[in-house]
């Protein structure tokens, strides 16, 4: 089976090197491309969180990246010079979407603020990921990530694919409306596993989590646009695959696993 992580993060940074180890792995290129042969992984989708220097975004050839409106980025409002800068990204073949903030920058995705973004979006015809669900620390603001403030935004940009990353874990009920009513808005699976995980104990000890995922994801029916994505360097590379295979019925998993994020980012000729 084929696989692309639509959802991984990339820094030489000392915090990452220990997310790394604690979850199996090292934090380098080399590593990450003997794994991702290992397990039949293509490639994978930066998230992109290093401000908007075009020279802060150059990956190893296996990986695309969504640029990141961060709070290195982000000051509130999305001005010329901010359009211009994510122009520069857009016109990259290597960058494949757009990724914003909520909870880590404070503003709706509803917000006027980010029409310019949306309106890029549908220019370039890329997706824009949004952080939803719980926040890393304790300085992020949760209300603005709950995966119910994308239907606003759905409604009003149908021509635009908005991508839920983390499924709005743990509001994922929500985040399965969400998906439901709106064809244009796809998720991501990343972030619900952490650490060098034995998965068949997890899965034992947290089956009322599991069901509960099971039971929205089935009721949310959008297998079409559900991708396997881990947040790397949180997560064990074999130990999400298996965890993602719980979640997602066998006859999903070549979507799921494959195809969908190669469609929705446009990955085709990429990977």
């Amino acid at each position: 089976m084929k696989i692309i992580d639509a959802h991984i993060h990339f820094f030489d940074l000392p915090h990452f090197h220990q997310l790394a180890l604690a979850a199996g792995h090292e934090n380098s290129a080399a590593h990450l491309k003997k794994t991702f042969g290992e397990l039949g992984i293509e490639g994978a989708v930066v998230m992109g969180n290093r401000g908007l220097s075009p020279e802060d975004h150059v990956y190893p050839e296996f990986m695309r990246y969504c640029v990141g409106l961060d709070r290195f980025s982000f000051t509130g409002e999305v001005g010329a010079d901010t359009v211009s800068k994510l122009r520069l990204h857009l016109n990259r073949e290597a960058c494949v979407g757009i990724k914003l903030y909520p909870g880590y920058n404070e503003a709706y995705v509803y917000d006027d603020v980010y029409k310019p973004v949306y309106r890029l979006a549908e220019e370039y015809g890329v997706p824009v990921a949004i952080h939803t669900g719980e926040v890393a620390g304790t300085h992020g603001r949760l209300k603005y990530c709950h995966p119910m403030t994308i239907d606003e935004v759905a409604s009003d940009y149908p021509g635009v694919n908005f991508v839920m990353c983390h499924l709005g874990n743990p509001w994922v009920m929500d985040a399965a409306v969400i998906l439901h009513k709106n064809p244009n808005v796809s998720a991501d699976l990343s972030g619900m596993l952490v650490g060098n995980t034995d998965v068949k104990a997890r899965l034992a000890d947290m089956k009322g989590y599991i069901d509960h995922l099971k039971t929205w994801i089935a009721y949310a029916g959008a297998y079409d646009r559900l991708m396997y994505a881990t947040d790397w360097p949180l997560a064990n590379m074999k130990g999400y695959i298996d965890f993602v295979a719980e979640l997602i019925p066998p006859p999903h998993h070549e979507a799921v696993f494959c195809e969908n994020a190669r469609r929705i980012y446009k990955l085709a000729l990429k990977f």
